[in-house]
């Protein structure tokens, strides 16, 4: 088993075994799907759309090929209404306006003997490129990930919440891996990062999309996987209670849900069952705690309908 890197140590995947032992030593615990996905992503410098219901682990996994690969987390929350400005850089207008004041002696001596608003504002305008330099840029989280010292992994986070024009302004920064500044030219990537996409299908993403990037559905774990979790995260709670608790939420998931539980949901339920000292589910207790498990108040309605099924399963 291959030791993990440190956080000042970058190294690509030797192998798909390899990218699972270490996305395992980081705390995920990957599919062969997913542990093949990141190796071939990190080795073809290609985005990963990462597609799936919420809660499956799809932020997780981008955190902790982060760790396993030695790079630095970036993160870009997509929303409607997402622009270039919020995604890519800003000027920092504040900042700006302070050396204005604080040079205006200086702004004084340059537009002195001028004979006209037209001169002067000609000698203003050469003085432009020492406000929109450099020391006045904010990068955002794509600029960003592009000037890194570190190499970055690059979370572009429920992409089908932007609109569909920030996806093509999206695609073509990533496919270049470089952006252009019009007052201070085109920027290449330091080092080329690794690119994850998430999407909880809230509207279909466009073909160009998908065919810049290898593909990944995540589902709900299987009974076995989701097991795993919850031990290698919560080693306090017995393993009758967590086989229990994981049966139970495979239960809940099978009914006509607005929103099925999630992997981190289950881990809440089994934790704080553990702290009940419960020692095993029943009807009453998962009546209880269905608020842990369920976040809409139908939803918790129809699993109390079922409760029998649930706590016996």
């Amino acid at each position: 088993m291959s030791p993990p890197s440190s956080p000042s140590e970058t190294r690509p995947f030797a192998s798909v075994e390899d990218a699972a032992t270490r996305l395992e030593q980081v705390g995920y615990l990957s599919s062969p799907e997913i542990a093949t996905a990141c190796f071939l992503a990190d080795r073809m410098d290609k985005p990963i759309l990462v597609e799936g219901p919420a809660g499956v682990g799809k932020t997780e996994l981008s955190k902790a090929l982060a760790q396993a690969l030695g790079r630095e987390f970036i993160r870009l929350q997509c929303y409607e209404g997402l622009d270039e400005a919020k995604a890519l850089y800003e000027w920092e207008y504040a900042k700006q306006l302070l050396y204005t004041q604080l040079l205006k002696d200086k702004i004084g001596e340059m537009v002195a003997g001028t004979s006209s608003l037209v001169e002067a504002a000609d000698r203003m305008a050469s003085g432009d490129a020492v406000f929109f330099s450099e020391r006045f840029l904010l990068p955002r989280p794509i600029l960003k990930a592009l000037l890194s010292e570190r190499p970055a992994v690059l979370l572009v986070d429920e992409i089908d919440k932007a609109d569909p024009e920030f996806e093509a302004f999206l695609l073509e920064v990533l496919s270049d891996n470089a952006v252009t500044i019009p007052e201070l030219g085109t920027f290449k990537a330091r080092h080329v990062p690794r690119v994850i996409l998430t999407s909880n299908n809230a509207r279909e993403l466009s073909d160009a999309l998908k065919r810049r990037c290898l593909h990944l559905h995540i589902d709900f774990p299987d009974r076995e996987r989701e097991l795993r979790i919850v031990r290698a995260r919560l080693p306090q709670v017995a393993q009758t209670l967590a086989e229990q608790v994981v049966e139970a939420v495979a239960a809940i998931r099978k009914l006509d849900l607005k929103k099925a539980p999630s992997i981190s949901e289950t881990l809440d339920w089994a934790q704080s069952l553990a702290l009940l000292n419960a020692d095993a589910l029943t009807a009453d207790l998962v009546a209880a705690t269905l608020n842990l498990v369920l976040k809409y108040e139908g939803d918790i309605e129809k699993a109390k309908a079922n409760l029998p099924q649930i706590a016996q399963a």
